[in-house]
């Protein structure tokens, strides 16, 4: 049995009919579920990786797409996992495989997110010179694209790097009529605020009067009370 389609044989044994229901509030758009939680996901995925860690990264990389292309959320998920857990090996050309699986198969924005922050941030942290595709990604017709181009570098901005870079994809999307994308660029801030209070707070004074109150409200969550106070005065 290949291990995708164990892959599919233990979430199917893990499939919670009380789940269904209760992950699909998460989202406004159709999703294909399985109803399955997510740490039980995770769970497998681990499991399962470490029967196939051995062999070459773009065989790996077969097994994900192959996952990606039943549009199941779940196996998405474990897609994905693998894909982080490829970390260390990762080479300049596998943006172009990331790229197209975020602009193929993508369909939400949970999926989004487990791709952009773990697979695609730790690549833009060894790869810096990539970040300029994310700005190319800012000016796409496909919301993944526009929310993954600030939601990668969610956990790089929450370390303090790359602080010009996440302030000019800000920039960029300062205007999108997107909720998910506004999102993605407020949380994409509101880390960087974590390391950067004042140059993001700055940001946010000199924009705050077009800047979508979405996005405004993401930004400035984790920032003090006066802060806030004077960030959302008209």
């Amino acid at each position: 049995m290949s291990v995708v389609s164990q892959v599919r044989q233990e979430l199917q044994k893990n499939v919670d009919p009380n789940t269904n229901g209760y992950s699909l509030s998460f989202f406004k758009e159709e999703i294909k579920s399985l109803g399955i939680r997510t740490h039980v996901v995770n769970k497998i995925g681990k499991k399962l990786f470490k029967q196939i860690a051995h062999l070459s990264k773009n065989t790996i990389f077969g097994y994900c797409e192959e996952l990606l292309k039943s549009g199941y959320i779940e196996e998405a998920v474990v897609a994905f996992r693998w894909s982080d857990f490829l970390k260390k090996r990762y080479d300049p050309e596998d943006f172009v495989v990331f790229e197209r699986w975020l602009s193929t198969y993508v369909s939400n924005w949970a999926e989004c997110d487990t791709l952009c922050n773990h697979t695609l941030g730790t690549f833009v942290e060894k790869f810096p010179e990539y970040i300029e595709k994310l700005k190319e990604w800012t000016q796409s017709q496909n919301r993944w694209l526009k929310r993954g181009a600030a939601v990668t570098l969610i956990l790089p901005a929450r370390k303090g790097l790359f602080l010009d870079d996440v302030l000019e994809i800000a920039d960029k999307l300062l205007l999108d009529g997107d909720y998910l994308v506004q999102k993605g660029y407020g949380w994409m801030l509101k880390e960087a605020s974590k390391k950067h209070q004042q140059q993001v707070f700055d940001y946010i004074i000199n924009n705050r009067i077009t800047m979508p109150r979405t996005a405004l409200r993401y930004a400035i969550e984790k920032m003090p009370q006066n802060l806030r106070i004077e960030a959302m005065k008209k």
